[in-house]
């Protein structure tokens, strides 16, 4: 195998490996908008990366950061509905993104490659960051698994028995923000939420505890890397959108599986 597949396909488990869990959480809390709003925020960290000439990475994990929790402390208000705040966040910062990069005259960059994923490019650097950035994610997804799966089941009855709600909410919010940093070289900007919803959902018709649905999440999300790899490099596809289709055949195909179970 080619060096520069190898380096894709370990990305794209990597980022699986996380997504899956993760993605079992913005499934049940219905978060995908909110995963969209940091995806779209994603550019204008690209942006300052490219003007401040620091570690693109890292500056879109600082910016979905900052984002997250300013979306957090305007819910805490009540002022606005969610989906009003995440539609404000989401367009304002793409718009501030692009703006950005259209002052910048010296900045030439490929929008395609940061909206859609550019995983056949994938360096070294790259894998260390998305080893880094997964690990601590399931690290700390693995702490907060009990007390966070009681608030999305009840919010207020895990308040009552002690769990702190608003730090859980500000945890998660900064994990997502993280994965979206570094998945960002996979899949893409605009693509980003359908690695996190689609293996969840696809999970979600078999799994039977939610232990079991993060770990089948996981494996649909490797399935879906490697099916997409192999027709991007069969049929001369864009890699990005390969593995999202292969995400979303293995959900459509899914309810079909099940031996004795009636389809729907």
């Amino acid at each position: 195998m080619s060096d520069f597949l190898l380096r894709a396909l370990l990305a794209g488990l990597g980022v699986a490996l996380v997504t899956g869990p993760l993605g079992t959480f913005v499934v049940w809390r219905r978060m995908a908008y909110f995963g969209d709003t940091l995806a779209h925020s994603a550019l204008l960290g690209v942006a300052l990366s490219l003007v401040l000439r620091i570690n693109t990475t890292l500056t879109i994990t600082v910016v979905c950061t900052v984002l997250a929790l300013l979306l957090v402390a305007l819910q805490a208000q009540k002022r606005l509905a969610s989906d009003t705040l995440l539609g404000i966040l989401a367009h304002s910062a793409l718009s501030l993104g692009l703006i950005t990069i259209a002052l910048v005259e010296q900045i030439r960059i490929d929008l395609m490659g940061y909206l859609f994923g550019d995983i056949l490019a994938v360096t070294r650097t790259d894998l260390y960051w998305i080893a880094g950035g997964g690990l601590l994610t399931l690290v700390v997804l693995a702490l907060i698994w009990r007390p966070l799966l009681a608030m999305t089941v009840h919010e207020e009855l895990a308040q009552v028995e002690g769990v702190r709600v608003t730090l859980m909410r500000t945890i998660f919010v900064i994990l997502v923000a993280v994965v979206i940093a570094v998945a960002m070289k996979v899949v893409g900007i605009l693509l980003i939420t359908a690695l996190l919803i689609i293996p969840a959902a696809t999970a979600r018709h078999f799994a039977r505890t939610p232990e079991q649905m993060a770990l089948m999440a996981a494996g649909f999300g490797c399935l879906a890397v490697v099916g997409g790899l192999f027709g991007s490099f069969r049929w001369n596809l864009p890699t990005g959108p390969a593995i999202v289709l292969a995400a979303a055949l293995l959900f459509f195909s899914g309810p079909y599986w099940l031996p004795g179970r009636k389809r729907t």
